[in-house]
């Protein structure tokens, strides 16, 4: 471990970072240091990659709202590489392969330094995925090469420095957050708003009503074909945005009393959706590394469809790629999008939920383990927080008993409920698709909390710190 510390300490001291603020910035400064932060990531996605051939097809078309990515742009990995590093050494330091106490401000240090380090990383590793796989066309020359792995290499650290210039104070939440609600954000307006030609007119709902409305058949707007936005999958929209806040809400209270303050007594609130989005993120990151290497498996030894035990697991188009697998295991665990190909393909549609919600609750129940979010990891975080449930003896065994009550059931039906609720609106065709309004309503609401504590900070200081300790 000493040796995998320097290695880590001395690699990452070579690259530069965002020292933390003497004193805490206002809060108006903070707001202009979250704009440019995101100003720099729209800019970004909105650059095209030079050496990159236009017009390919998008491999992972579906998913990039994950990684806040942008097709043949300089955010042609989005958040990928940073999400993907921080991962791995949340898992590594669950299963405890890793010892880190983030109460030392070195054994922080060094897991922002090790994050760092391994973005890099796998930064390298998508990008040549990228480029063995055809993403960025055929024929690539050596320079070619260089300068787009230089370009992703670059981006990719200019993304982990703004998401320190966020975390670290000098901004609001994280920089991951805000480029991913910017992105789902930004998609939804651009399918309401959008005034680009579509197979029947405008492509945004907007635009295509009022004209509707005006040529005297406003009825079209209701359901539109193609898979484009209509008054249907708008409402349905705003319906999943509704239930997602609702259900944002709804948690068991154990009671708790502190140890260490006479008279204080509170509650430890698990939530219907404790496992937050976690699951989902991991069922569709699993779900696109499966569509990407299907595609590279296809393209390089089975484009004619004419292998028999590689069709078992994915057969496509080669004029229509695209599109998505026609056929094989990889056809079944994909979703037929909108109405018209729900109805057409309803064993599919029905394979597809049922693979989403199975692979999110088995993710759930990894990461409430490995996350520290089990009854036994709660159970002495109170403990050492000098907290105790009232009427029980004060012993992690006698408080994991009660938490256990609660925990993995919670665990299952709420991993449940978002992949129900993900995957369904994958197949209506909603807008920002269900992942990113899952991502983007828990987003907004953690930045709401923030402001919130932010302003009371303001107006009562005195309470905001007693609240904060407590």
């Amino acid at each position: 471990m000493g040796a995998f510390s320097n290695f880590i300490r001395s690699t990452a001291s070579v690259f530069p970072g965002v020292p933390k603020p003497i004193r805490k910035p206002a809060l108006s400064e903070r707001f202009v240091w979250t704009a440019i932060a995101l100003v720099l990531y729209l800019a970004m996605a909105q650059t095209p990659l030079f050496g990159v051939a236009s017009g390919l097809t998008d491999q992972l078309a579906y998913t990039r709202i994950i990684f806040a990515s942008s097709q043949g742009t300089l955010m042609e990995l989005g958040i990928g590489p940073i999400v993907t590093a921080g991962l791995i050494l949340q898992l590594l330091k669950g299963a405890e392969i890793i010892k880190l106490d983030f109460s030392k401000k070195e054994d922080k240090a060094l897991f922002t330094a090790g994050t760092k380090v391994l973005t890099l990383i796998v930064t390298i590793v998508e990008a040549s995925a990228f480029i063995i796989g055809g993403a960025f066309g055929s024929n690539l020359t050596p320079a070619i090469i260089t300068v787009i792995m230089a370009q992703l290499l670059a981006v990719g650290f200019i993304v982990v420095l703004l998401d320190e210039l966020v975390q670290k104070g000098w901004g609001i939440g994280s920089g991951i957050s805000l480029f991913i609600m910017a992105g789902v954000a930004q998609q939804i307006m651009w399918s309401i708003f959008s005034i680009l030609p579509a197979g029947d007119g405008y492509y945004g709902i907007a635009p295509y009503l009022i004209n509707a409305t005006a040529t005297g058949h406003p009825q079209s707007a209701i359901i539109r074909g193609g898979n484009l936005p209509s008054l249907f999958t708008l409402a349905l929209t705003l319906i999943v945005i509704m239930i997602i806040v609702y259900m944002e809400g709804i948690r068991i209270e154990v009671p708790i009393t502190s140890t260490k303050f006479r008279g204080f007594a509170g509650v430890y609130p698990i939530k219907l959706l404790y496992v937050s989005n976690i699951p989902v993120i991991l069922t569709s990151a699993l779900l696109a590394n499966v569509t990407f290497f299907s595609q590279f498996i296809w393209s390089r030894f089975n484009d004619k469809n004419d292998n028999a035990f590689l069709n078992i697991f994915a057969t496509y188009n080669p004029q229509a790629i695209q599109s998505g697998p026609i056929g094989g295991l990889a056809y079944y665990i994909t979703p037929p999008r909108g109405i018209e190909s729900l109805a057409l393909e309803p064993l599919r549609a029905l394979s597809y939920v049922a693979f989403f919600v199975i692979a999110a609750i088995i993710f759930g129940r990894i990461w409430v383990e490995i996350g520290g979010l089990s009854a036994k990891a709660v159970s002495k975080s109170l403990l050492d927080a000098n907290v105790q449930v009232p009427g029980f003896r004060r012993s992690e065994q006698s408080v994991e008993q009660i938490l256990g009550k609660y925990i993995p059931v919670i665990t299952i039906i709420g991993a449940a409920f978002i992949g129900v609720l993900a995957s369904t609106a994958d197949l209506f065709g909603l807008f920002g698709s269900g992942t990113g309004i899952l991502l983007m309503v828990d987003i907004t609401l953690n930045y709401y909390q923030m402001l919130m504590r932010e302003r009371l900070e303001a107006t009562m200081p005195q309470l905001a710190g007693l609240l904060g300790k407590t």
